[in-house]
């Protein structure tokens, strides 16, 4: 370990890898919301948070566990699909409540072409939050579940591969050569619930 009188301890936070302090200072400068995304295994949480004293105080909040629950969502809540849903849904909360943009804050996730994150973002978009980015970041056809559709009709329905890398889709009873037009069918239901005014919080 380093020693010497100008030596200096890092944060915990970064010592751990999960904050960058000197990327966070400049996102609160900035005085606009931000926009964070967080992953587990299964579920995608997208928030829109704006600095305060006393504390982040959140504008809006999605998880992607609402998709099934309220929208009928049957495919897994984890995947690049429900992560665009959930940031749309997020997206259009916040324009119930008059976020008009947002800052994309992604912590320490790397920022690599066509994953969740921007996946996220493109939902965000969507829904008519305005969010400074690169576009070459999104990749437009994985967010509609298109390559998990293409690669399940690669594997054969029925074979031994097949069922087992899909069985969450299957015992959900959706085909995951389906996925495109359920999901067009739950973004259908989600958007459609804003614009009758049913803004579920």
């Amino acid at each position: 370990m380093a020693k010497g009188s100008n030596y200096r301890v890092k944060l915990r936070r970064r010592r751990e890898g999960k904050t960058d302090y000197q990327a966070r200072k400049a996102l609160v400068i900035s005085r606009k919301p931000r926009l964070v995304t967080r992953f587990s295994l299964k579920n995608v949480t997208v928030q829109i948070v704006v600095a305060k004293l006393h504390g982040d105080e959140v504008l809006a909040a999605a998880n992607s566990r609402e998709l099934v629950k309220t929208y009928g969502w049957k495919a897994p809540t984890g995947n690049i699909p429900a992560a665009y849903l959930t940031g749309l849904l997020c997206g259009l909360k916040a324009k119930a409540k008059d976020v008009e943009e947002a800052i994309l804050d992604i912590g320490l996730i790397s920022p690599t072409k066509g994953s969740k994150i921007f996946a996220v973002l493109s939902g965000v978009l969507d829904a008519g939050v305005m969010v400074p980015h690169s576009e070459e970041k999104i990749v437009k056809e994985r967010m509609k579940g298109e390559h998990i559709a293409k690669y399940a009709k690669s594997l054969g329905a029925g074979s031994e591969e097949y069922s087992a890398k899909f069985s969450k889709y299957i015992a959900q009873g959706v085909a995951p050569e389906k996925i495109p037009e359920h999901f067009n069918k739950v973004k259908a239901e989600i958007t459609g619930s804003f614009k009758k005014g049913e803004k579920k919080a």
